[in-house]
C-alpha cells in the first residue's frame, strides 16, 4: 500500500470512529470554517486533532467547546477574553470584561465620517473573521447603525455619509451573499424590503444572515405591488419569504400580499410598531414576526422560525 494510500485510509477510519471534518462542523454550528481556524490559529480556542496530511479532525467534545464559545460571545465577551473564561469560569464569572465592541464601533463611524472605504473594509474583513454573523450583527452591525441614524440627524454632510455607508453596506454584504449561495443549493428564503426607504440596511443584514445558515438568498431591494408576492414566491419555490420593513406599513396592504404566499415571516422595527394591530387582524395574527433581522435555526431545513436578536 501507498504512503499517500495509507494516510487517506487512516483519514476514513477517523471518520468511521465518529471524528468529524471541519465542513461538518461548520455545518452543526454555524461557524465558517474561516473562523474556526482563526480560533485555532489566533487563540487557541478549539485546537482540533491534526491527520498526517494536515485535515483537521473534531470531536464531540469539540463540539462542545465551540458551542461554549458561542455562549460567551453572545454575552458580548470579545474572542480574545473567551480562552481565560473557558479554563477558569469559576474565578472569573463575575468579573467585567473590557469591551472591545464600543471602540471598534466608534472606529467605524469614524471611517464613514471621513468616507473611507478600505478603513471600513479592513475593521470589517477582521471581524468577520473571528465571529459568527449572528454574533457580530447583534454586537456590532446594529448597534452601528442605531448610532450612525442618530448622529446623521440635522448634521451637515449627513446625506454624503448615509449614501456612502449604504452603498458600501450593501455591496459588502451583497458579495457574501453571492459567495454563500455558490456554496449551497435548494429552495431560497427571498428577503424582501416592504418599506420606501432605499437599500435598507437590515434586510441586506437579514439576507446574509439567512445565507449564513446554509440557504441560498434571492433579494428584492424594493417592495413588490401586492398581487405579485405569491407568484414570486411559486416561481422562485420559496421555503420562505421574509418581509422586512423598519418603517411603519399599511397592514390591510400586508394582508393581501401574503395571501397564498406561502410561509411568510415579517421582520424589523414594523413588528413592534404594528403588533396590536396584527395581532387583531384575522388573517395576520398567526404571521410569526422577528422584531430585528431575522437569523434562521441552524437546522432550516424546512420552513421554521426563530427570533430575530433583540
Amino acid at each position: 500500500m501507498s504512503p499517500a494510500l495509507a494516510l487517506d485510509n487512516d483519514y476514513n477510519q477517523a471518520l468511521a470512529e465518529g471524528w468529524l471534518p471541519i465542513r461538518e462542523v461548520s455545518r452543526r454550528t454555524g461557524v465558517n470554517p474561516v473562523t474556526l481556524r482563526a480560533w485555532e490559529r489566533r487563540y487557541g480556542l478549539v485546537v482540533p486533532h491534526r491527520t498526517p496530511k494536515g485535515h483537521r479532525l473534531y470531536s464531540a467534545e469539540h463540539l462542545a467547546r465551540i458551542e461554549s464559545v458561542l455562549t460567551w460571545l453572545n454575552r458580548g465577551v470579545p474572542v480574545s477574553q473567551v480562552k481565560v473564561l473557558l479554563e477558569a469560569p469559576a474565578e472569573r464569572l463575575r468579573q467585567r470584561s473590557e469591551n472591545e465592541w464600543q471602540p471598534m464601533c466608534q472606529h467605524l463611524i469614524t471611517a464613514v465620517a471621513e468616507l473611507a472605504e478600505r478603513k471600513l473594509d479592513d475593521k470589517l474583513n477582521q471581524a468577520m473573521a473571528l465571529y459568527p454573523p449572528s454574533t457580530l450583527c447583534e454586537q456590532l452591525l446594529m448597534p452601528l447603525l442605531r448610532e450612525l441614524e442618530l448622529r446623521w440627524q440635522g448634521q451637515p454632510g449627513s446625506a454624503a455619509q448615509r449614501i456612502f455607508f449604504l452603498s458600501w453596506l450593501r455591496s459588502k454584504l451583497g458579495a457574501r451573499v453571492y459567495h454563500n449561495n455558490r456554496q449551497v443549493s435548494g429552495k431560497p428564503a427571498p428577503p424582501i424590503n416592504q418599506s420606501d426607504l432605499p437599500m435598507e440596511p437590515a434586510l441586506w443584514i437579514t439576507a446574509w444572515l439567512i445565507s449564513s445558515a446554509d440557504c441560498p438568498v434571492e433579494v428584492f431591494d424594493s417592495a413588490l405591488p401586492p398581487g405579485e408576492l405569491a407568484a414570486t414566491a411559486a416561481l422562485l419555490e420559496a421555503r420562505a419569504t421574509v418581509l422586512y420593513s423598519s418603517r411603519p406599513i399599511s397592514v390591510e396592504r400586508l394582508a393581501i400580499q401574503v395571501e397564498g404566499a406561502g410561509h411568510v415571516l415579517l421582520a424589523g422595527p414594523c413588528v413592534e410598531i404594528h403588533r396590536s394591530e396584527l395581532a387583531m387582524h384575522t388573517s395576520l395574527s398567526s404571521l410569526p414576526l422577528a422584531s430585528a433581522p431575522w437569523m434562521p435555526t441552524n437546522s432550516f431545513k424546512r420552513p421554521t422560525f426563530s427570533k430575530g436578536f433583540a
